[in-house]
C-alpha cells in the first residue's frame, strides 16, 4: 500500500542536478546553442532518478519535437531513452498542453503549437553504475533558457531484480494505408472491401508498431499522436501484444484504438491516472465541428501501472491503423516499457528535425 511504503524508513540519500545560478544570482537556466548536444546529468554510481522536472523558452514553435531528450545508463552507448521532449512528457506533434496522469503532468497557459510548458515526470529509472542525461538542440535557433531538475536517489545496491526504464518514440507519416484516404465506415463500398482480402487482418504484421524488443521486461504504457489526414474516424484499430515469439492471435487483443485508450465511441478530451486525451486539437472549433469528422491533432495515452505486460524473451506491440490498417493517416508514438539490460533492440531510427514537425497553421 502507497500509504504503508510512504511511511518505511529510507536507505537512500536524495540528490538533485539543476540549473540553478551557482554564482548564488537569479539566472538560473542553460542556454542550449543551435544544433548543440549538452549533458544536463552525469551521476556516478548506484541510484535511480525519480523526477524530471523542465520548461524551455525557445522562439521556434517546433522546439518541442526539435529537442530531443537521451538517457543512457551504466556507460551504455546506446540511449536508453530517445525522444523529443514534449512527446517524452506525453503530449505530442510539438503542442504545449496542460494535463495530469500517473507518470507525468504538464501545465501550459494555453493550448497551442510551441510556447512555455511545466514537464514533469515521475517515473523510477534505476541505475547500476551511472547515468546521463543529455539535450540536444535540432532548433536552428539557440534555446536561450532550459531550465530543469534532476532528482534522483543513491543507493547502496539494488535488488537484482530491478530493471532499467526505456522510452522510445518513432513516427510513421504516412501509416501505410490499403485504402489511401477515408475510414472504413466512408469509404466507398466498404461492405464489399469487408468481404474481401483487404478487409482482414489475420496476421498484425502491417500494424503501426510501437515497441519491438528483445530481453525480459514489462511493458507499462504507450501514448500515440495522430494526425488525421484524410477526414472521418481514425480509430477501429485494434491492439495487439505479441509475447516471446507467439502466433497470430495473439493472447491480448484487442477491439479498436478508442477501446485500448480506455475511451469508448471516438475519443473524449479527458485525462485520468492511467488513460486518456493530453491534446485535444480539432481542425474547426468544437461547436462548429461535424461530430463523424474527425479532423484534427490527438495525443492518447494508455498507462500500464496496475496491468504491465510482462515479457520473457520479446515483445512486439502495435495498433491497427484503422480496420485492418486502412488508413493513411500520421501517427507516432512514445512505448515506456523496463527492460533487464541498459540497452535495447534498434527497431527504428530518430528521422531529422524537419521529419518530425506537424505542419498545422
Amino acid at each position: 500500500m502507497l500509504g504503508m511504503e510512504l511511511a518505511r524508513a529510507k536507505d537512500f540519500a536524495a540528490k538533485r542536478i539543476s540549473s540553478y545560478d551557482t554564482s548564488g544570482r537569479n539566472r538560473d537556466a542553460w542556454p542550449l546553442g543551435a544544433g548543440e548536444t549538452k549533458t544536463l546529468a552525469e551521476i556516478e554510481g548506484c541510484g535511480a532518478i525519480s523526477h524530471l522536472w523542465f520548461t524551455i523558452g525557445c522562439e521556434d514553435r517546433h522546439y518541442l519535437r526539435k529537442l530531443v531528450l537521451r538517457a543512457y545508463w551504466d556507460g551504455a552507448q546506446e540511449p536508453a531513452i530517445e525522444s523529443p521532449v514534449g512527446d517524452f512528457f506525453n503530449v505530442g506533434h510539438g503542442f504545449r498542453a496542460s494535463h495530469s496522469c500517473a507518470f507525468f503532468s504538464t501545465s501550459a497557459s494555453a493550448q497551442e503549437l510551441g510556447g512555455g510548458m511545466a514537464m514533469n515526470a515521475w517515473l523510477s529509472m534505476p541505475f547500476r553504475q551511472g547515468a546521463k542525461i543529455e539535450i540536444e538542440n535540432g532548433c536552428e535557433c539557440d534555446v536561450r533558457s532550459f531550465y530543469f531538475y534532476v532528482d534522483y536517489q543513491v543507493h547502496p545496491s539494488l535488488p537484482e531484480d530491478v530493471l532499467y526504464f526505456h522510452a522510445q518514440w518513432k513516427r510513421d507519416n504516412p501509416c501505410a494505408g490499403w485504402t489511401g484516404h477515408g475510414s472504413v465506415w466512408q469509404t466507398p463500398a466498404w461492405s464489399e472491401r469487408m468481404a474481401g482480402p483487404e478487409g482482414a487482418n489475420l496476421d498484425g504484421r502491417n500494424n503501426y508498431l510501437l515497441l519491438d524488443t528483445e530481453g525480459r521486461g514489462h511493458f507499462v504504457g504507450c501514448n500515440v499522436s495522430v494526425q488525421n489526414l484524410y477526414r472521418g474516424w481514425w480509430g477501429e484499430g485494434d491492439d495487439m501484444f505479441f509475447v516471446d515469439g507467439e502466433d497470430f492471435p495473439p493472447d491480448l487483443h484487442g477491439t479498436g484504438t478508442e477501446d485500448y485508450f480506455c475511451h469508448a465511441w471516438g475519443m473524449q478530451p479527458n485525462s485520468t491516472p492511467y488513460h486518456g486525451v493530453s491534446l485535444w486539437q480539432p481542425r474547426r472549433p468544437q461547436n462548429e465541428r461535424d461530430p463523424d469528422d474527425w479532423i484534427g491533432l490527438w495525443t492518447n495515452y494508455r498507462l500500464h501501472v496496475v496491468d504491465p505486460v510482462p515479457f520473457t524473451k520479446s515483445l512486439i506491440m502495435g495498433i491497427e491503423h484503422g480496420h485492418a490498417n486502412n488508413r493513411s493517416d500520421d501517427w507516432s508514438s512514445v512505448a515506456y516499457w523496463y527492460l533487464d539490460r541498459p540497452e535495447h533492440k534498434r527497431y527504428c531510427e530518430l528521422p531529422p528535425p524537419q521529419e518530425r514537425i506537424v505542419n498545422w497553421a
